[in-house]
């Protein structure tokens, strides 16, 4: 038996969905304007997971451009039945009604190719497919109620799906409309069978502080459905915002090959007041039935810091410090970041691009997830950038709320680097240094995290880092600045608005987790 550490998926890796094929275990979590979308991971032992692959990874798919930060791809479903993987999932653009909605795309390989999506005629958010024993397939989601007796009450709606047409058939169903009087945004429903009874899992509240699970079942699948007195049967509100983990619901059920099962769920790691620049994160609980209904966490009634999995194996394995071109954990923007960057060696070669970090499109801009409270980052970079011209190191929350730590060239070629601070839409400049190089000669850039605290340097090669600005991170997390996602540290260039052939020249990143 080994302890498996909480998350199990550590930074913005939030509204988990799982299913078991033999003896692996496939998830996937929502990205919103991520590109590639929906990482699919695969694990033996619920402890260690690897990315093989991602549902949306090629230009075509799904048009993201425009779409705003925290628009995007929402709460994916993952399924497995007669030899295929399913997925159904949400594209949401917050600013235009009209486009995106409900798709479902299938593989024979969770590791893809996946099919082209076949848009569904429904409306809300967070599908999620249910295969009965009779052959039936099912689809449901979430939506505002159609006559609500309360602000932002929402209902589960249920429709059959015809595999051969492709398409939603027969009548509609509503199966539930909260545990709660007055809960709202009953959302991220699941429907499983044990036992012959059908059970209804939801999240309540809205996923933040009040987020919880609730569960019902019934005897048929379309209802009705009746709410588990011990309702919610997983939730973090009750201890307060001073929880070390708090936000816990949007969970998804899986029995393991010995007979156990498990929910895995999202929650939240505050630190420095109630701020979570990690984002919402993947968590592991136990799950035992009785009486008819499942207990989370039986015994403890809250998401631990480590969960004992009987048949987990110990990680011997020491984090990679440098994250390689190959690395499954870069993501670009609503887009390839190919158009803009191309391997070399262990960093990359980076193409201006005339899109800047506050357009809701695909700049040249590469990142990966912060997963870590205390890390050190660093990279070195080398350019002769023109004039207007900017490239270097980005701590990003969304077009509106990032930090640029920016390598600039002067009139007289000589190097300037500067911090600046967009928020809220707007920039200011935090701080700038010159570090006595000149445009073309390389520099070494860094970020070190402790906490709350991003304290941005730059130096040459040869010499000690210098420290610029330091910026709190508690401006920059969803909290502050509005969203879903968790915090991204990574390389970016852009010319500005302008045409440009520069191309900047990035080593290794270096993320290094204390």
């Amino acid at each position: 038996m080994s302890l498996v550490e909480n998350p199990i998926l550590p930074g913005c890796h939030p509204d988990p969905s799982i299913c078991r094929v033999g003896d692996a275990y496939y998830l996937v979590t929502s990205t919103f304007e991520l590109f590639p979308g929906l990482p699919v991971f695969r694990s033996t032992d619920l402890a260690h997971w690897d990315v093989i692959g991602h549902v949306i990874d090629r230009p075509g798919l799904l048009d993201y451009e425009g779409i705003p930060s925290s628009g995007g791809l929402y709460a994916p479903t993952l399924r497995h039945h007669d030899g295929l993987f399913w997925l159904v999932c949400t594209l949401v653009d917050p600013t235009d009604d009209e486009r995106g909605g409900h798709f479902i795309m299938r593989a024979s390989d969770a590791a893809g190719p996946w099919s082209e999506p076949v848009w569904l005629d429904a409306d809300g958010i967070d599908p999620s497919i249910f295969f009965d024993d009779d052959g039936t397939v099912w689809i449901h989601g979430t939506r505002l109620a159609r006559e609500p007796r309360w602000h932002h009450q929402t209902e589960v709606w249920l429709r059959q799906y015809d595999v051969e047409r492709q398409a939603l058939v027969g009548p509609e169903h509503i199966l539930w409309y909260g545990a709660l009087l007055g809960g709202v945004w009953a959302e991220g429903p699941h429907l499983y069978t044990v036992d012959g009874t059908y059970y209804l899992l939801a999240a309540e509240g809205g996923t933040d502080f009040e987020h919880a699970v609730m569960v019902a079942r019934s005897t048929e699948v379309t209802g009705p459905y009746e709410g588990c007195k011990n309702n919610p049967v997983l939730t973090h509100r009750h201890l307060g915002r001073g929880s070390h983990i708090t936000g816990t619901g949007h969970a998804d059920l899986v029995q393991a090959a010995d007979g156990s099962w498990w929910a895995v769920l999202l929650g939240m790691r505050p630190y420095g007041g109630y701020h979570y620049p990690l984002g919402r994160e993947t968590f592991l609980v136990p799950v035992v039935w009785e009486d008819g209904w499942p207990v989370f966490a039986p015994g403890v009634g809250r998401v631990t810091d480590a969960v004992e999995v009987p048949f987990a194996t110990a990680s011997t394995a020491a984090g990679e410090r440098l994250v390689r071109p190959s690395d499954p954990r870069w993501t670009s923007l609503r887009g390839p970041a190919d158009q803009y960057a191309t391997p070399h060696g262990d960093g990359w070669s980076l193409r201006l691009s005339a899109t800047t970090l506050a357009e809701a499109s695909t700049p040249a801009f590469l990142g990966v997830r912060q997963a870590h409270r205390a890390l050190d980052l660093a990279v070195t970079v080398q350019a002769a950038l023109a004039a207007g011209e900017e490239a270097g190191l980005t701590i990003r929350q969304s077009e509106n709320d990032h930090v640029r730590l920016a390598v600039l060239t002067s009139d007289i070629d000589e190097v300037v680097v500067r911090v600046i601070h967009r928020r809220a839409g707007a920039d200011r400049v935090v701080g700038e240094v010159r570090p006595g190089t000149v445009a073309g000669e390389p520099l070494r850039l860094g970020v070190t995290v402790r906490d709350s605290e991003y304290v941005l340097w730059a130096a040459p090669v040869d010499q000690d880092p210098r420290t610029i600005a330091t910026v709190d991170g508690r401006q920059l997390d969803s909290v502050a600045a509005g969203g879903f996602i968790g915090l991204l540290l990574g390389i970016y260039g852009t010319s500005n608005g302008v045409p440009s052939d520069t191309v900047v020249e990035f080593g290794p990143l270096e993320y290094a987790p204390l």
